[in-house]
């Protein structure tokens, strides 16, 4: 038998009486809940639930790179033709973007064109051609999937 071991018989002690509670009651209990402010509203309510704004009429492009037309060696570039190339997702929006250098002229057909780009095709002696959006007015259509895609 060990020291840890030893404990007072079954009902040898009693619990103290507590004294002046009143009838029953939150405080009576002996425990608040976690984060009771006293009827206040608590701090977990007031916070803010969501954060940012998430636009439903937002448009995502994917961008491909001037570089990326040069070493495609296409002398027309559509979207349909990055799709093939594996550069682009079918049925994504395309944007030109300028980084790297191109040397040949090429046409170029796609959703939006940077300043850079369109500066860089029509310098090497190309073309720019803008695709309209596949949307009604321009925008795609507010729908709940938008804000979910954020």
């Amino acid at each position: 038998m060990k020291l840890h071991d030893l404990a007072p018989p079954k009902d040898a002690t009693k619990a103290k009486r507590r004294v002046g509670r009143g009838t029953k009651g939150l405080k009576a209990r002996g425990t608040l809940p976690a984060g009771f402010e006293g009827g206040q509203l608590p701090l977990m309510q007031r916070i803010p639930k969501l954060k940012g704004f998430a636009n439903p009429f937002r448009v995502e492009y994917t961008p491909v790179n001037v570089g990326a037309l040069q070493e495609l060696g296409a002398d027309e570039v559509t979207p349909q033709t990055l799709v093939d190339a594996g550069l682009v997702r079918p049925k994504a929006l395309v944007k030109i973007l300028g980084q790297g250098t191109l040397n040949r002229p090429v046409k170029v057909s796609a959703h939006a064109f940077s300043k850079a780009a369109e500066a860089a095709i029509t310098a090497a002696g190309g073309s720019v051609e803008r695709v309209p959006l596949p949307y009604a007015n321009g925008r795609p259509p507010a729908s709940g999937n938008a804000l979910m895609n954020r």
